[in-house]
């Protein structure tokens, strides 16, 4: 699954990995969770980013309170469920990220490790959107993260990985012709070989720390010997 990313890229690194028309406003963002506002790119607006709740809210839902339980759609039946199968043919989008937490079990703890690719390069991960009316008439905007069969790095934390697609695949992604044969061909596994990973601190796991030291390994306290 995905539960936690990161966008701590500079604007313009993120200008240039999605060829945005101008500078995004951007804040660095070290722990992304979800319900929380986040930054897509649309097949609407290819151009530039569209701010969305994350947590998809289906446009027949009579409130949001499922929200927070639609933050990641399974590719395998991502055609099927009524929650996504109209997003899928109409409404995808790509979410901007430069990393992610994912935690490795450890007895009975949870470690976290950050995850990130060559050169902590921007990426994408590949989402659905969707619109929704509120009880008084607002239109509110929502997507999710689309998860797949994990590649043999992320299969050491979790049986689930959210889909990372490669650059040369973000036009086709977007476009409605493209058929939807094609589209579940492009939600598979990204390559391990590209992906690194170290543990961090368990500071992560609070939604409200959003902080620069989140990223900073975590090293076990030095033993002192007592003399």
């Amino acid at each position: 699954m995905c539960g936690r990313y990161t966008l701590t890229a500079s604007p313009e690194a993120v200008q240039m990995a999605f060829q945005l028309k101008a500078v995004p406003n951007l804040t660095p963002r070290y722990n992304i969770a979800p319900t929380q506002m986040v930054p897509i790119i649309t097949g609407e607006a290819r151009d530039s980013l569209t701010w969305v709740k994350w947590g998809l809210i289906p446009s027949w839902a009579k409130d949001e309170s499922g929200a927070s339980m639609l933050i990641n759609a399974r590719s395998e039946t991502i055609e099927e469920k009524p929650s996504f199968r109209s997003a899928f043919k109409k409404r995808r989008c790509l979410v901007p990220a430069d990393g992610f937490y994912e935690w490795r079990k450890d007895g009975d703890k949870k470690r976290p490790q950050y995850i990130y690719l060559d050169e902590r390069e921007v990426f994408a991960f590949a989402g659905l959107w969707e619109t929704w009316k509120n009880p008084v008439g607002e239109m509110v905007f929502s997507c999710t993260i689309i998860t797949g069969e994990p590649n043999d790095l992320i299969k050491t934390m979790h049986h689930r990985m959210a889909v990372i697609l490669p650059p040369d695949q973000y036009s086709d992604w977007l476009d409605d012709e493209t058929p939807l044969p094609v589209l579940k061909n492009m939600l598979t596994p990204y390559p391990p070989e590209h992906m690194h990973t170290y543990e961090v601190s368990t500071l992560v796991n609070n939604a409200r720390v959003d902080q620069p030291n989140l990223l900073e390994p975590n090293s076990p306290p030095q033993q002192t010997l007592l003399m």
